[in-house]
């Protein structure tokens, strides 16, 4: 099943969405993050999409504004694809290969749930930047609550998937990462998901027998072919990565966990690493990112200009009295 969120007549909707396009409006719900906090995982989810193909339909999925099909409780993003890291580390340092360290668990950071753009809309460049890159990946979401799960039972808590571009101000992030702590300003202002949800059991038949889902993934750029990956080509499996991320803490209905970036040119930077020099460009106002995940669908989003940044002083150098 799918479910997509759209806005129609001035009015926001959540809706299933059958093979023809066609939206079902979900009666009584406000949005998705909503219907998995009420629900319990899966079963309930699927058993309200059969419900809801009972009732008249709406528009079809041309007529609308897609909006993002939730507004995520959290956003954890993850990096599992080597090739990528590799890219990326040439690209920043011209460090060669993958850290050791990276092996021993699927690293995350936390990104921001506040700036979630629609499968189509126009992205701001962020203020400041003139490095701007995207990042195709892929998101699992939470549908059940749980707390230090294993990988077995983690399964049961991935409610569905959906695709997912991080993108990335590559001059803000290598400044910022500098200080040691992570990126932010440079990872804050946008992140695309979309165009629905798919729910797990439809993606099943990808499932290899490692229990990778082996997706064709696909990155373009003004209509040309930049980047081909599969999504088995992860080093982590979702299920491992929702196992690590509830270690100690909880995973709550609605909270969104990215794949990281895929390889073989999932994004800009791993590129100009590769071929030592930027490349293709960086993205620029009017440029057109197009991503597409096998089994899910596609985002297209077109860059616009975004805001000045606001002036803020220099940090102080204290001469660190004493009380």
């Amino acid at each position: 099943m799918r479910f997509a969120t759209y806005e129609h007549r001035h009015r926001s909707r959540l809706a299933v969405v059958d093979e023809e396009g066609v939206l079902y409006p979900v009666p009584g719900a406000r949005s998705l993050t909503e219907v998995l906090a009420a629900g319990d995982g899966l079963p309930a989810l699927l058993d309200l999409a059969a419900a809801t193909l009972d009732v008249p339909p709406g528009p079809h999925v041309s007529e609308v504004r897609l909006l993002p099909p939730l507004q995520p409780a959290s956003v954890r993003d993850f990096v599992t694809f080597e090739e990528h890291v590799e890219g990326v580390r040439r690209s920043v340092d011209g460090a060669a290969g993958v850290p050791e360290q990276w092996y021993a668990a699927p690293t995350f950071y936390f990104t921001n749930p506040h700036a979630v753009y629609g499968p189509h809309d126009d992205v701001p460049v962020p203020p400041g930047s003139t490095v701007l890159d995207f990042e195709l990946e892929v998101a699992a979401v939470i549908g059940r609550e749980g707390r230090d799960l294993t990988p077995e039972r983690a399964r049961d808590h991935i409610v569905g998937y959906t695709v997912f571009n991080d993108w990335s101000a590559r001059d803000l992030q290598s400044a910022e990462m500098k200080v040691g702590l992570g990126p932010c300003k440079g990872k804050d202002t946008a992140t695309t998901l979309g165009p629905c949800l798919v729910t797990a059991d439809e993606l099943e038949p990808y499932r290899d027998e490692e229990g990778f889902l082996r997706l064709a993934l696909t990155a373009e750029v003004n209509g040309e072919v930049v980047g081909r990956d599969l999504l088995s080509n992860m080093s982590w499996t979702f299920e491992e990565m929702v196992a690590y991320a509830s270690r100690g803490t909880r995973v709550v209905p609605g909270d969104v966990l990215g794949s990281g970036t895929c390889g073989n040119g999932g994004c800009l930077a791993e590129l100009w690493g590769r071929r030592g020099e930027r490349n293709p460009p960086p993205l620029k106002p009017g440029d057109t990112v197009t991503l597409t995940v096998e089994g899910i669908g596609t985002v297209s989003s077109t860059v616009v200009p975004g805001a000045d940044p606001v002036p803020l002083p220099a940090g102080r150098r204290r001469g660190r009295e004493r009380p």
